[in-house]
């Protein structure tokens, strides 16, 4: 599948996806319709390397998709862009590890970066590897993963990223959140999983075995551009519910429909400017990294932390849009049959993100100011 039918794909299920966003808010998980038609569509491994059959999507392209999907409901949004995400970790893997996890284009996979958990060598029928045991928070999706990751210290002295098959795994009835509700980012936990040496990778280390652009781009970064389409995405969203709504509503009191008032349209215009802005901003960086990865350049500090500056600001922006959106829509917008209330719910769970948080404009400012800072995690 090419780049562009990937995102047509991700438009033509708009409607699937939308008609089960309720039933995830209720079941605190992505439902398995849903699930079935992203995964068929490629939309859950857009960044699986093609030699192992994957779509292999390009950074814009990929941010583009999950935007599209979280315009319909934020929660898949959120699954689409974890589940592309980790799969981009396929490069990495020993080969025949990559095509066991991967190979199959209906296997999801999703979990944890956080070395949560500690690593105890062993060996089992004559291969070794690492029984591990821990707790992870936040696993987006693990419930219908076939393969979930988690970050471990190991015994050897290392970190590694660790796959389970999710019989290996426990998982915990812990998401009861303000938003983000479909996404089942519940914890999950392991204990004394045997995790071969060749399903391990060592994030920083491992050098990738698929050589590719997307491969040589930095994994943060590409996290941090998926998270923030989210953002982009859920926004949008909320502006064309508000616009939809005002050319019916009469607030009480007026004449007037939402449309017709000038300060309902003075505040539309100003979200407006913000939300594209906040879109151009992202897509400009991205297509100047990308443009560096192709021609086989690294992709500098400088221009992560262009990337960076961009996907945080785009999930302020977001949250900001969502907030003048449910606002200016009025009582309206504070009932359950509000699409409008969940824009707003989900929008600020993606300013929590670790990757999008505001607090990470200290280290952007650091850089731009020529101030030394640990980027590891850039």
């Amino acid at each position: 599948m090419g780049t562009a039918s990937i995102v047509e794909a991700a438009r033509d299920l708009a409607e699937l996806v939308e008609a089960h966003a309720d039933d995830g808010e209720r079941l605190r998980r992505l439902p398995l319709p849903t699930v079935k038609a992203l995964a068929d569509a490629g939309l859950l491994r857009m960044c699986v390397p093609q030699v192992y059959g994957g779509p292999e999507v390009d950074p814009a392209t990929m941010v583009e998709a999950i935007a599209t999907v979280a315009h319909a409901d934020g929660g898949a949004g959120w699954c689409t862009m974890i589940a592309s995400t980790t799969s981009s970790m396929a490069a990495f893997l020993p080969a025949d590890a990559a095509r066991e996890i991967y190979g199959d284009p209906t296997s999801i996979t999703g979990g944890v970066f956080a070395p949560n958990g500690k690593g105890v060598s062993t060996a089992v029928d004559g291969v070794d590897g690492f029984a591990v045991t821990g707790r992870w928070a936040w696993g987006s999706g693990t419930q219908h993963s076939r393969w979930i990751l988690g970050g471990a210290l190991c015994d050897d002295g290392t970190f590694r990223l660790c796959w389970f098959p999710q019989s290996a795994v426990t998982f915990h009835d812990t998401w009861y959140t303000t938003g983000m509700r479909g996404s089942g980012s519940l914890d999950y936990s392991v204990s004394g999983a045997f995790a071969p040496a060749q399903r391990t990778i060592q994030p920083g280390v491992t050098r990738p075995v698929v050589t590719t652009p997307l491969s040589m781009f930095p994994n943060f970064t590409l996290l941090a551009a998926g998270v923030s389409a989210v953002g982009l995405g859920v926004a949008r969203r909320a502006l064309d519910e508000l616009v939809d709504l005002a050319q019916g509503k009469k607030p009480q009191y007026s004449s007037k429909t939402l449309a017709q008032s000038g300060f309902t349209q003075v505040e539309l215009a100003r979200a407006e400017g913000k939300l594209r802005a906040a879109r151009a901003f992202l897509f400009d960086e991205l297509g100047s990294a990308w443009e560096s990865a192709l021609a086989g350049r690294e992709v500098s500090v400088a221009v992560r932390t262009g990337i960076r500056l961009a996907a945080t600001h785009a999930a302020s922006v977001g949250a900001e849009v969502a907030d003048t959106a449910f606002t200016l829509a009025g009582g309206t917008a504070v009932y359950d049959a509000s699409v409008l209330g969940r824009c707003l719910r989900d929008a600020h769970i993606v300013t929590q993100h670790i990757q999008t948080a505001p607090k990470l404009n200290e280290t952007i400012g650091k850089l731009l100011l020529g101030v030394d800072v640990d980027t590891s995690m850039f």
